[in-house]
């Protein structure tokens, strides 16, 4: 699913125009890039927690040459499901 199927998608559901709905998605979308940016996490109930974690620095192997390359130090953003949305999930079938 595109961005835009979720714009449609909740168009639908509550009735407003897709315009309204992309500018609520950009800003919701906008807010939480600029909150993990601060260093803030981002905690929806039912849905999951966005956080940064720090990946430490390690020894990688180019797998062309077969030398060491060293991998600095790194800051990633992770998304963390909730108990619910996990048991929601697992209950699909395969």
């Amino acid at each position: 699913m595109t961005k835009a199927d979720l714009v449609e998608k909740v168009a639908e559901k509550t009735g407003l125009t897709r315009t309204d709905v992309a500018i609520v998605v950009d800003n919701f979308l906008a807010t939480v890039k600029k909150s993990l940016e601060a260093g803030h996490n981002i905690e929806i109930r039912g849905f999951g927690t966005f956080k940064i974690k720090l990946r430490k620095s390690r020894k990688a192997r180019n797998p062309r040459t077969g030398d060491v390359v060293p991998v600095p130090d790194r800051k990633v953003p992770v998304f963390k499901p909730s108990n619910e949305f996990k048991n929601l999930i697992t209950k699909l079938p395969i």
